[in-house]
């Protein structure tokens, strides 16, 4: 045995000799080669050797007074027959030789024994002994193996059990909207695994932090004073907050399930989740959205069981969504979603709320004027409500300030359409709808963004919320400015026609103004905000 190897691990050989003389010349010689050595006199003393000390090798006389090597190699197999035996005799004989290897003994060596003859065969001893703890090693890996696949199998026969697999299919299946697959995400994710709060993020590639767009709370949580939640704007978030949307991000992008059955408070996590799992909801191969579940304040912690059923629920979740979006009315069944960006962008400024449904009711007010087909009027409706979802993307010290941008901060606003336009264009659907949402901002004489795009060039339905967009903002108070009066929103509309906007739909428009087709109603609203109704 070399140096290093003895600095690593002193194999342990216990001697067993009634011969002093064998014992010290044995002692002396294994110590030097980097062994650690004890002795024993009898079988007896080597018992209570045994009992004080870790032996990795036993080496010892047959003949010897009150215990025999014989008597003393059948208590080691009984006691532990891991240890290695090694059994030295001046008198060999067949019968011994049976009785020795019936009891564990690995090697029989002759009196008198040569001292390396005896080395080489430790050596050898705890070679085999090596490869023996390595195949134990082996065959406790195989183990865990099989104890995962066991694991697989109780989770199926769970179903029968706690009916949980059966209630997501059933449950997944029936769904109406996106919204309702979300939420019944959710509220399973508290049923099923003992969590207190469970929450869903979208995920995109143009959005910085995740978006909340579901939650539910288990009854520890609704007890608590924790129960409502405000979503805070990224300005306001705190630096634990924003290190969480880090790792929920870097699981999107991993698209890796995370399980942390003890959170010591690494990797991001919040102190007030003891154990959290995450699972990122891919449709189409695409990351859409992460299932986010914790349990707070609480000794129950997730298992392999827990992550299994939210990647399976996850899994049954997207295909859900993917049917809903290939197979049934795709307006109901991603607008929803959808529509919750934009009501988190309109919640930032409350100067803006309910610019995006209002700027939808003049453009089908106009859309129907111009003749528009059914088909070309849903299609105003849902880019309408969406238009502005991409400023989402747009910092709030950039969105929200009070006062006139600067060149650069203009240059980030104007990239607004192009990230909604990609946030839709992800769904692989909607290519129409996302014309009009990247579009509306281009100008009839080519002065617009993002494309400076020309008259025919830029499709009918994005020329007809270019004008009703810019007519609700100027009408609009923000935070920059007051509402301009009608008469001079008037005026601005005409000026613009031929060079801002068609000047068909302004004719368009004009008539529906004068016709009194726009009645401006305020007060209606909690916000009271100026909402438009044909009159």
């Amino acid at each position: 045995m070399s140096a290093n190897n003895a600095e690593k691990h002193l194999e342990k050989i216990l001697f067993v000799d009634d011969e002093e003389s064998i014992l010290a010349i044995a002692c002396e010689f294994f110590r030097q080669k980097g062994y650690e050595v004890v002795t024993a006199k009898n079988g007896l003393e080597a018992i209570d050797m045994l009992k004080e000390n870790t032996i990795d090798c036993c080496i010892t006389d047959i003949n010897m007074p009150e215990m025999d090597g014989l008597e003393l190699a059948e208590h080691i197999a009984a006691d532990d027959n891991t240890i290695p035996i090694i059994m030295m005799t001046g008198y060999p004989s067949l019968d011994h030789t049976i009785r020795t290897m019936k009891n564990g003994v690995v090697d029989f060596l002759i009196k008198p024994v040569n001292l390396n003859q005896m080395e080489m065969c430790v050596r050898r001893v705890f070679n085999q002994r090596r490869l023996f703890v390595e195949n134990l090693l082996l065959k406790k890996e195989v183990e865990s193996k099989k104890t995962l696949e066991r694991l697989n199998k109780e989770l199926v026969v769970k179903v029968d059990e706690v009916k949980t697999l059966n209630k997501i299919l059933s449950n997944f299946t029936s769904m109406g909207t996106t919204s309702d697959v979300f939420k019944r995400l959710v509220d399973l994710t508290i049923e099923i695994t003992r969590s207190d709060d469970a929450r869903f993020y979208v995920i995109n590639e143009d959005v910085k932090s995740p978006f909340e767009v579901a939650r539910s709370a288990g009854d520890r949580e609704q007890n608590s004073d924790q129960k409502v939640v405000n979503i805070p704007l990224d300005s306001t978030k705190t630096s634990e907050e924003k290190k969480f949307d880090q790792l929920i991000m870097e699981i999107a992008s991993d698209e890796i399930p995370l399980l942390i059955t003890n959170n010591n408070g690494a990797q991001g996590c919040p102190a007030d989740m003891c154990s959290i799992i995450m699972v990122p909801l891919k449709i189409r191969d695409k990351v859409f959205g992460v299932l986010v579940s914790a349990i707070k304040e609480n000794d129950e912690r997730y298992t392999e069981k827990d992550l299994y059923y939210l990647s399976f629920m996850s899994q049954n979740a997207a295909n859900a969504i993917e049917n809903l979006a290939l197979y049934e009315n795709i307006y109901e069944n991603l607008f929803a979603t959808l529509y919750a960006f934009v009501n988190a962008i309109e919640a930032r400024d409350r100067y803006t709320r309910h610019h995006s449904s209002r700027v939808t009711q003049i453009s089908i007010m106009i859309g129907k004027a111009l003749g528009c087909t059914s088909e070309e009027i849903d299609i105003l409706n849902f880019s309408g409500h969406l238009h502005d979802i991409g400023k989402i993307g747009i910092r709030d010290d950039i969105l929200l300030k009070n006062g006139r941008l600067t060149k650069q901060e203009f240059k980030k606003i104007k990239e607004h359409p192009v990230i909604g336009a990609n946030i839709v264009k992800q769904m692989g659907l909607w290519e129409k709808e996302r014309q009009v949402i990247r579009w509306h901002h281009e100008c009839y004489d080519g002065s617009g963004y993002p494309d400076g795009l020309t008259k025919d060039e830029i499709p009918l339905l994005a020329r007809i919320m270019t004008l009703a967009d810019v007519y609700d903002a100027i009408t609009s108070d923000r935070t920059y400015r007051k509402e301009m009066p009608e008469g001079r929103a008037l005026q601005i509309i005409q000026e613009g026609s031929g060079t801002k906007f068609d000047p068909e739909i302004v004719d368009t428009f004009l008539e529906l103004y004068h016709e009194g087709k726009f009645a401006p109603i305020t007060g209606s609203n909690p916000d009271g905000q100026k909402i438009y109704t044909s009159a």
